[in-house]
């Protein structure tokens, strides 16, 4: 099967602030590949690379080397990026709508038509557990509340592939609990997920693979009983050992 994301050589770089400051190379030499139906964890300490290659596929940022894909498409063409779907770590959303008001905002940019996105609203409010809330305000919701239509709104154009930068950043254990479930569900209807987490334990409740990113290297990636078994660590002390955090790692 064709890789749903591809990533060959890939390498970003940002210009240093004047002529004496180095450029900065934020992702250097990626080669990765995520397969359709997979849930793939992006992991890796802040500054690795993650959300500078999250960028490179949403056309936020041009790659300085390499290639990236999305569908078989170049991340240049608008077309790669019609079926995804995107939840950044921070989200900002009209906070004097609904729920239901801000999913119809968002279907009517893609262009839903009108009987098709009301059921698509009730579709999505039902898998994020929202219907009982759909008329209220979100500046009334909490975060794992707000969290939720975020996912909700990145489902709206019913995507093949969900990017998730952190989807349970700054939420408590029930709302980090609801946001897996989502995803298993997700994944359950055959939908590719890429995401980026400082979660380790839910990334090993729920993804297929993993890759763990250092100073914007790709330094280990597979499954995670494979991982465990080749390094004799389980995940947390394998992420540690490869962002050569050896001091905690002994003690």
């Amino acid at each position: 099967m064709e890789p749903i994301i591809e990533f060959q050589n890939l390498r970003v770089e940002y210009p240093g602030a004047d002529r004496r400051t180095a450029v900065k190379v934020a992702v250097d030499g990626l080669n990765l590949a995520i397969q359709p139906g997979e849930v793939f964890g992006f992991l890796g300490p802040n500054g690795a690379g993650k959300t500078s290659t999250m960028n490179v596929l949403l056309g936020f940022v041009p790659p300085t080397g390499g290639m990236a894909r999305l569908f078989g498409n170049d991340v240049s063409l608008p077309i790669s990026r019609q079926r995804i779907g995107y939840l950044p770590e921070m989200t900002y959303y009209y906070k004097f709508l609904s729920a239901e008001e801000l999913l119809r905002f968002y279907g009517k940019i893609f262009g839903i038509p009108s009987a098709v996105l009301e059921k698509r609203i009730d579709d999505v409010l039902k898998l994020v557990e929202m219907q009982d809330a759909r008329k209220k305000l979100i500046k009334t919701y909490s975060k794992g509340m707000q969290q939720r239509v975020g996912l909700a709104q990145a489902l709206i154009n019913n995507p093949d592939l969900l990017i998730l930068d952190e989807p349970t950043s700054g939420l408590d254990p029930v709302g980090r609990m609801k946001v897996r479930e989502i995803i298993q569900r997700l994944k359950h209807e055959g939908k590719t997920v890429f995401f980026s987490s400082h979660e380790l334990g839910e990334v090993e409740t729920v993804c297929d693979r993993v890759g763990i990113m250092h100073q914007g290297k790709l330094r280990v990636e597979g499954k995670v009983a494979d991982l465990v078994q080749e390094h004799g660590l389980n995940l947390e002390h394998i992420f540690l050992k490869m962002i050569g955090y050896q001091h905690s790692l002994a003690a």
